[in-house]
């Protein structure tokens, strides 16, 4: 079996906390609304997939190891992937890359007036160091 990238631009990295389990999973709440069918799954992958996050299981065996029917295991599978967890392309599956925590709006906001600010004080300066007073 040749192995592809499903997603190449979110290939996984060992974390800077040095395990594979990114501690953002929990941190930044990317755990919420996952079955503990998903879970278990999600750690499965984790586990047994390559340095790239790929692994390609077959679902009966996935199913066996983790005392999973058809209907949990698809169930499991498709709530990761609406999680942005895992791709997959059967028999393929790729753990992705944690995207980062949205910002929220209001630290969002002040970062963007903050900017505004010190771009228009900048040209002020950059204005008055070259004497043009207009």
């Amino acid at each position: 079996m040749q192995k592809r990238l499903l997603v190449p631009s979110r290939v996984r990295r060992v974390p800077r906390q040095f395990s594979w389990v990114d501690q953002r999973l929990v941190r930044d709440n990317h755990m919420a609304g996952c079955s503990l069918e998903a879970l278990a799954l999600y750690l499965f992958l984790v586990t047994v997939a390559d340095a790239q996050g790929l692994s390609y299981y077959a679902d009966a065996s996935i199913g066996r190891l983790l005392s999973l029917n058809r209907e949990q295991l698809v169930a499991a599978r498709e709530g990761l992937i609406r999680a942005g967890l895992i791709a997959f392309d059967a028999p393929l599956y790729q753990v992705l890359a944690l995207e980062p925590a949205p910002e929220p709006p209001a630290v969002a906001k002040a970062r963007s007036s903050r900017g505004a600010g010190e771009l228009k004080a900048l040209r002020e300066v950059l204005r008055q160091a070259l004497g043009d007073g207009s």
